[in-house]
């Protein structure tokens, strides 16, 4: 049995990309024991695949913001002995950042990552015992699936990714997600609005535009959020449609549930999408000021659309295009 420790902290998407790693390795080495390092508030997403063995969480944004305090010393330490406890086989850390690299010395094994060449931060590759070259301008997926293949010595994979999310792993049950959303009905599509940058949001009057399309084919248009900023969105988004509805806050497994009954989802450049497609949900991403060559939704069992890039505008009319090519109505 091989003992295999996959290092990728963050971010959301960045997380999901990782996840098709699992199943490929498991391909070639059914028995292998697969632990995962993650940062804390996105320790969820490897806890839906059913076959990651351990989770270690990691706080290092929260640890930069009180680097001086005793706790965050105490919990690096603790951090450290729980990675230490026993040996692994492979270390592979498909972040390839320095402080990924860091606390890839922290366990006991062999290191595996990309040369200084692959990387953003070249001083990363100093970490590791074992460097691959592998071309940046690939998409992430596929890099990180290139890396555990060369690492582990089983043949690169050219299949679709196979994320093998489960939300009924941690997920709550159909009854209590009836008695959380009782306005919630069939067939919805999601409307993923939120997300980190301003420059990457999508205006309010497209997502009203799109709801309207879709209440012509009598699909409710469904808003979850996360902050104030996109709760007050969502509610103005929702004013202004009869067929939409904006969801309570939500965390993530529940609202992994919601994803997994949607007949579609459309997002902008945030981690949701990526969930969305990772779950085999038919996900449109739109990109106004990003390129999804390298980092856009990678399609599972589900098709998945990127729409825009770098400061270009989709139209309502180009999601909806989108929509009827990866869904039938």
């Amino acid at each position: 049995m091989k003992r295999i420790l996959l290092v990728k902290t963050s971010s959301m998407g960045d997380v999901i990309h990782n996840l098709p790693v699992v199943n490929d390795i498991l391909q070639h080495y059914p028995q292998a024991q697969i632990d995962w390092v993650v940062e804390e508030s996105f320790a969820e997403i490897p806890r839906l695949h059913p076959n990651i063995n351990q989770v270690f969480t990691v706080a290092m944004r929260r640890w930069r913001k009180h680097i001086f305090s005793k706790n965050t010393w105490v919990e690096i330490q603790q951090c450290k002995r729980l990675l230490s406890q026993e040996p692994y086989d492979f270390i592979i850390d498909t972040q390839g950042l320095i402080k990924s690299a860091i606390i890839a010395t922290w366990a006991n094994g062999e290191r595996y990552g990309y040369d200084k060449d692959s990387i953003r931060e070249p001083y990363a590759s100093y970490f590791y015992e074992h460097k691959v070259a592998i071309s940046y301008e690939q998409h992430a997926v596929v890099r990180n699936r290139t890396l555990a293949a060369m690492s582990l010595g089983y043949p690169v994979p050219i299949s679709e990714p196979n994320y093998g999310i489960a939300p009924t792993k941690i997920a709550p049950t159909q009854a209590d997600l009836n008695q959380l959303l009782p306005n919630l009905k069939l067939p919805f599509v999601l409307a993923l609005h939120g997300t980190s940058k301003v420059s990457k949001l999508w205006p309010e009057p497209q997502w009203i535009a799109l709801g309207r399309l879709l209440e012509s084919q009598a699909l409710q248009f469904v808003l979850p959020w996360s902050d104030e900023s996109e709760h007050k969105r969502a509610l103005s988004i929702a004013s202004q449609l009869s067929n939409a509805i904006v969801l309570p806050k939500l965390n993530l497994s529940h609202l992994a549930s919601i994803i997994a009954q949607a007949k579609a989802s459309v997002g902008v450049d945030t981690g949701l999408s990526h969930l969305s497609a990772a779950l085999n949900i038919p996900t449109v991403a739109i990109y106004t000021d990003s390129n999804p060559e390298r980092t856009g939704v990678m399609a599972g069992m589900a098709a998945a659309t990127n729409l825009g890039g770098y400061q270009q505008m989709p139209t309502p009319q180009d999601v909806i295009k989108a929509l009827q090519n990866i869904i039938f109505y």
